[in-house]
């Protein structure tokens, strides 16, 4: 049985997701670098909000707390942007 997540991201547009959020990143990514360096952003490219966590999974329900439908652009604070991913995790249903 497919799950929510997968027809979330199935529908998401990934490409927009990326490009948003790697525009958002590269605006703000001066108010993280160097004091959180190693830790992660989850960014709602909607709403422009951003949660920090030590984890990729914990900045990822951090947002999820606020947005539980959305998909987030996430990247680790002070790395190449290659290594970001978009991700989203609806939780049990």
């Amino acid at each position: 049985m497919k799950s929510i997540d997968e027809d979330l991201i199935k529908n998401a547009d990934i490409q927009k997701i990326a490009a948003e959020g790697s525009k958002i990143y590269d605006s703000i990514k001066a108010d993280y670098e160097p004091q959180k360096k190693g830790q992660f952003l989850a960014i709602d490219i909607d709403s422009q909000e951003v949660y920090v966590g030590s984890t990729s999974a914990e900045a990822v329900e951090l947002a999820r707390q606020h947005h539980p439908h959305q998909v987030f652009y996430v990247v680790k604070i002070g790395y190449d942007v290659a290594e970001s991913v978009a991700k989203s995790f609806l939780g049990a249903f």
